[in-house]
């Protein structure tokens, strides 16, 4: 019996992946919250307000009615922005297959209780088998099949081999992790970064600022993963290093993009407006300023993006504070070598 599928959001990231799956021949639903949005992508089998330009398969199934998008579907797929998964997994309960498993790929941390998706995912559905598809994953190039690399990270390695047998094809490797924790903070915290490597740009800085950013970046990522129980080497990897370059750089990169027009003079406000699709970094910097101060990790590039964000700062005395810091032996911060394993 072929596996079926429903993903849970229609968004680019959504709309990508189920493409993905139908052209692998398996039975996809996709489900949009937006009624009149199913409605014109069924009718002009086209996301023209998240994926425009791609033409969507026949065979995808696309629905405004969740308990039909989920009906014995053995794999849901959430691609719902972060601080909407709770309500969505709500209206999940009692309506899921026996057996069904969680792949979330968003990538947040929830802004009241500062949990990652895993943990928001258990405390409303219980131990439900679930795991995290993360890495430099822009849905403009997958789904226009450019080569694309990235990882999955569950707790148990059975659940870890079947997503990554689901999604392998010959343009889409998936590789696994066994450092849920790890993998889940990588691909949200790494929105931070860059939303500061935007700023940068949108300051007119040059590509040594950015490069500065990334790698002082990656150190403030993999020290507040290790003090949450993340292996440091995971942050070396696809969902950390990887998507951390991929978001930094590119144009598709809504974080980048909304990190330049703040660096231009937008407010907050303003620059969700222009941008029309969630940024997940915005909410994300506010998450990880207040876990930063929950576990005692320094992470000044991350404060002064949450200074600029929330309190009013100007971005260029952000950056004159990062500059002037007290000096600082680069390698006195040393990483762990430890790594995850799976569980027994």
């Amino acid at each position: 019996m072929r596996d079926k599928i429903a993903v849970l959001g229609g968004g680019s990231w959504g709309t990508a992946l189920a493409i993905l799956l139908c052209q692998k021949g398996i039975d996809v639903s996709i489900w949009l919250r937006d009624r009149d949005q199913a409605e014109a992508m069924m009718k002009k089998r086209e996301n023209e307000k998240y994926l425009p330009g791609i033409e969507l398969p026949e065979e995808l199934c696309i629905v405004s009615d969740i308990s039909e998008a989920v009906k014995d579907r053995s794999f849901i797929v959430n691609a719902v922005p972060t601080q909407g998964v709770r309500n969505v997994l709500k209206d999940l309960k009692g309506k899921l297959k026996s057996g069904a498993t969680i792949v979330n790929v968003s990538k947040g941390l929830e802004i009241n209780s500062l949990l990652r998706i895993s943990e928001v995912v258990e405390s409303e559905l219980g131990d439900i088998d679930y795991c995290m598809l993360s890495g430099p994953s822009h849905a403009e190039e997958v789904a226009r099949c450019i080569p694309t690399t990235v990882v999955v990270s569950s707790r148990k390695r059975e659940t870890a081999e079947a997503v990554q047998d689901l999604f392998m094809t010959p343009r889409f490797r998936v590789y696994t992790n066994p450092d849920l924790v790890g993998v889940e903070l990588g691909g949200a915290l790494k929105n931070i970064i860059a939303l500061g490597a935007g700023i940068s740009d949108g300051l007119g800085y040059g590509d040594n600022t950015k490069a500065a950013l990334m790698s002082r970046g990656f150190v403030e990522m993999a020290k507040l993963g290790r003090m949450m129980g993340a292996s440091s080497s995971t942050f070396s990897g696809l969902s950390g290093m990887g998507d951390l370059i991929v978001t930094c750089t590119s144009m598709h990169s809504r974080n980048r993009r909304a990190g330049i027009l703040i660096g231009e003079g937008h407010s907050r406000e303003s620059v969700r407006e222009k941008i029309g699709m969630a940024v997940e970094g915005i909410k994300t910097t506010d998450a990880a300023y207040e876990l930063a101060k929950k576990y005692g990790v320094e992470m000044p590039i991350t404060s002064e993006i949450y200074s600029v964000l929330y309190e009013g700062g100007k971005v260029e005395d952000s950056m004159e504070r990062l500059m002037m810091r007290n000096k600082k032996n680069e390698m006195e911060e040393l990483l762990d070598s430890e790594r995850a394993s799976w569980e027994k």
